[in-house]
């Protein structure tokens, strides 16, 4: 079954669509103005949602973890992807960049603190965040944890996961010269900014459908990469993410860290079969993260949209409500 068909599954665990209240453009006063959303309760419980990639943007299906009556549904894409400008630049565009962009957010809002919920590298900013701004996060909930480390790297863009999809890895190491392929994420960053349009799109697309082959337990190894211009901005902005180590000035800097968030209380829900962030890294956070609770869901890979991560992710969600509304 293709990725498409498992969304249509995942839909009957979700909220009904809804349309936002209130959307904006915010100017960071460095070039860069992000969109920003608002959905449900005016006055509800905030949570905040960070999409993956990086550069992934968020999307409306979003929305729907979330039951409407009870939260303030925040989403925003990220610096460069999405409807944020300006599109694809890697200008100004680090970790760091974004965690002040979140506090601007949040403080734009009027919102003393609020909810994080994240999946993939949005696992990785929503807990960078919560170290850096402890005192402004009541929950963490997370999905496919990815830690930015050099061995997750290697996995996904060494072979590791490539051994158990061949044929498609194949495709993705067939554009780069053999003398270049024990570095993919250089060779490919060497392509995504060089300048040529054409040649970088061709390279984003390798570079997107290479992810999104393999993020459905479902998946037939066809996945596709979207259209040229988000192929382009997320391929570009995860690869200048990763050729940087993610802006971390450690090897294992969020799981260093975590005394700094252990009275947070979390839920991470983790796909037994996900092959782009692989269930080590949600194991190695839980047993460092003592309020942290962690879901593994047996028939799953990473995808959002997986039926038993859906399923998972809306009920996390209905528990914290049930809590904050039963203090009240």
């Amino acid at each position: 079954m293709d990725k498409a068909s498992g969304q249509k599954r995942a839909v009957s665990h979700l909220y009904a669509p809804i349309d936002p209240f209130d959307q904006q453009m915010l100017d960071m006063g460095d070039g860069h103005r992000i969109y920003v959303e608002q959905c449900g309760n005016p006055d509800g419980v905030p949570v905040v949602v960070f999409h993956g990639g990086p550069g992934g943007g968020c999307s409306p299906m979003m929305r729907r973890y979330f039951d409407p009556t009870v939260y303030r549904i925040i989403l925003f894409d990220q610096r460069g992807c999405g409807r944020s400008r300006p599109h694809a630049s890697v200008e100004n565009n680090t970790t760091w960049h974004l965690v002040a962009d979140i506090e601007l957010i949040r403080t734009t809002m009027g919102i003393a603190n609020w909810v994080v919920f994240g999946g993939s590298w949005g696992a990785t900013l929503a807990l960078i965040y919560a170290q850096a701004h402890p005192e402004r996060v009541m929950h963490l909930v997370l999905r496919g944890v990815f830690l930015c480390t050099q061995r997750e790297l290697d996995w996904f863009y060494g072979g590791g996961a490539g051994a158990f999809w061949p044929d498609v890895w194949q495709n993705f190491e067939s554009l780069i010269p053999k003398s270049e392929r024990g570095d993919m994420i250089g060779a490919y960053h060497r392509r995504l900014f060089s300048g040529d349009a054409v040649l970088e799109t061709r390279y984003a697309r390798a570079w997107a459908g290479w992810e999104n082959a393999l993020a459905s337990i479902d998946s037939t190894g066809a996945g596709g990469s979207g259209p040229a211009e988000y192929a382009r901005a997320f391929a570009r902005l995860e690869n200048h993410y990763f050729s940087h180590g993610c802006f971390l000035t450690a090897e294992q800097q969020i799981l260093n860290n975590m005394d700094k968030i252990a009275d947070i209380p979390g839920i991470i829900v983790q796909g037994r079969f996900d092959m782009i962030c692989p269930p080590v890294s949600a194991h190695r956070l839980a047993e460092k993260w003592p309020a942290s609770r962690l879901i593994i869901v047996a028939k799953a890979g990473h995808a959002l949209s997986e039926p038993g991560i859906s399923a998972e992710l809306v009920q996390a969600m209905q528990d914290i409500a049930h809590t904050k509304l039963s203090k009240n």
